[in-house]
């Protein structure tokens, strides 16, 4: 029997290795009927990772939660030191979901990026939902808060420390990272392509799409320098970059670069 989705969320987000700290919501599936599983799919998944994140951070949160009562997040803005986004162009992804698998209801959490980042994407697709069906939701997020981590009994969790097969994302090409066109991504590439990319990390072989680097090519100060400041030029709205999403590709590259650089 193929497991019936239940409730879907989709989190994006930066790379845990990456310098800048970034959020973004994909398309999901959040019912909000009478019984739905959707709440409970952000009490076991808020549950998780609350009691991830320091304790410092829990009024923020808390003052969060409160704010989207009757309000959508203000978008772009800075919470919890993230950045909160519409564009979702280079960004990793999460996704949780509640299933029925045959055996009954299971709760997938994928538990591969960081707290902060999953807990701001629930904040995020609440504030989504219009208003006079956001209540479960916010209670939902309450009782996480109050629980600091104590699942509800009997229910069964899958916790994917790897993301979900098949879900992440394809790598931003140049062309993603400097145009924001999305092309080139993972899925247009020949067999052959994906096989010269066996063996190498996955934030590393991100970093190096993003410069226009191929697994063969040298990796080194000097051309990661190069390399970075020939697509900065491109990128940058004073010398022809489109306007829109111009902060976030520029953004891109400085991580590229970063990565790169802590590797030599």
């Amino acid at each position: 029997m193929n497991a019936v989705v239940l409730a879907e969320l989709n989190i994006r987000h930066t790379r845990l290795r990456m310098p800048t700290r970034r959020v973004a919501i994909d398309p999901s599936y959040l019912p909000t009927s009478i019984g739905s599983a959707g709440p409970d799919l952000i009490t076991a998944v808020s549950t998780e990772f609350i009691r991830r994140i320091d304790k410092t951070k829990y009024k923020e949160i808390e003052n969060l939660i409160t704010s989207i009562s009757d309000e959508s997040l203000e978008i772009p803005s800075i919470h919890l030191q993230h950045r909160l986004q519409s564009d979702t162009h280079g960004l990793d992804r999460s996704r949780h979901r509640v299933i029925d698998d045959g055996a009954g209801i299971m709760v997938e959490i994928d538990v591969h990026a960081l707290p902060e980042t999953q807990v701001l994407g629930i904040l995020i697709a609440i504030s989504q939902i219009p208003t006079p069906d956001r209540d479960p939701y916010l209670k939902a997020l309450r009782k996480a808060m109050k629980r600091r981590g104590a699942q509800t009994r009997g229910l069964r969790i899958r916790l994917l420390e790897q993301g979900v097969a098949g879900e992440r994302p394809g790598r931003a090409s140049p062309a993603e990272a400097v145009a924001g066109s999305g092309a080139g991504d993972r899925f247009g590439l020949s067999d052959h392509d994906q096989e010269r990319w066996v063996g190498v990390d996955a934030e590393l072989r991100w970093a190096m799409e993003v410069l226009g680097m191929s697994p063969d090519s040298k990796i080194d100060r000097k051309e990661i320098q190069r390399r970075y400041r020939r697509l900065l030029r491109t990128a940058h709205p004073d010398h022809g970059g489109d306007l829109e999403g111009a902060a976030d590709r520029i953004a891109r590259l400085g991580d590229a670069r970063s990565l790169l650089l802590s590797n030599i």
